[in-house]
């Protein structure tokens, strides 16, 4: 997708998403988003796309890392249910309780009696959860094999995203179609009318941030809110406050004063390089004419 289209349609949706969180405040509406999908699928970078522009008190990301022995021996949607929205908040989840169904089911983290559980309870669990009134939108992002593949060699050549690599990253690789099986199984059992998948096309990161953000905001039945009008107070005059001596107080170093010395150093290094290559001075010191 053109960069330039991208980010004006980007920024346009951003500003929706704003809108719309605020009818979630104003309503006390509760959303949860699931962002589910293989590795380097683009999950990541749609969530912060999403969130970039909101309250982080309204809109919050869950990742929850691996579970401790305690939380191994709870009802499995038990961890999760602590982190869904209370009245005018929106929880976007990083992955979600369908690890199980993924990861867990492929990797061996889990027993066949406790995935088949897990299939049996999910939907009614997710209906539960719409009953109760939460919004419940559910997105998977597709990607190819060979892209997938594509994305994990610019990771490891990129020092700053090769914390996004981990061993489970490298043996989605070899375990491509034990994946791709374990999705389908997936979505018989918990693409239910309450809660259905929205698949997102995710070969071009562009498009999927764009087509998942225009969905998310087409789900939602939000409306805009009027906003109270504010009016900044005049500033008032002193009433002889005088601020401590600086030299009282631990300030920072003056790092970016550094850093433009610096630059103005290679600049004008570069500078008399260039010169001394493309303009010969003669003997009055003057340039020659070419």
């Amino acid at each position: 997708m053109n960069k330039a289209v991208y980010e004006a349609e980007l920024l346009r949706l951003q500003a929706e998403l704003v809108e719309m969180q605020e009818w979630v405040k104003a309503t006390g509406q509760r959303v949860v988003v699931i962002f589910e999908g293989r590795d380097a699928a683009g999950k990541g970078g749609a969530i912060k796309r999403v969130t970039e522009y909101l309250n982080p008190r309204i809109a919050r990301i869950v990742a929850l890392p691996a579970p401790t022995e305690r939380q191994k021996s709870q009802w499995y949607f038990q961890r999760y249910i602590e982190h869904l929205p209370a009245a005018g908040e929106i929880v976007l989840l990083d992955r979600s309780w369908y690890n199980r169904a993924g990861v867990e089911r492929v990797m061996g983290f889990c027993s066949p009696q406790e995935y088949r559980r897990f299939l049996r309870q999910c939907p009614i669990f997710e209906r539960m959860l719409v009953e109760d009134g939460i919004i419940l939108i559910k997105y998977w992002f597709s990607v190819s094999g060979d892209e997938q593949y594509k994305r994990f060699k610019s990771r490891m050549s990129d020092p700053m995203r090769h914390w996004k690599l981990s061993p489970m990253d490298l043996e989605s690789i070899t375990r491509w179609e034990e994946y791709s099986r374990a999705r389908d199984a997936m979505l018989v059992h918990t693409d239910i009318p309450e809660s259905p998948w929205n698949f997102v096309e995710a070969e071009d990161k562009r498009r999927a941030r764009i087509n998942m953000m225009a969905d998310l905001l087409g789900r939602v039945p939000w409306t805009r809110v009027p906003t109270p009008q504010i009016t900044l107070p005049d500033r008032p005059s002193t009433n002889g406050y005088r601020r401590p001596d600086r030299s009282l107080q631990h300030e920072v170093a003056d790092h970016s004063s550094q850093v433009e010395q610096e630059k103005a150093a290679e600049a004008g290094t570069s500078g008399d390089a260039k010169k001394g290559k493309n303009g010969k001075r003669g003997k009055s010191g003057k340039a020659k004419k070419s």
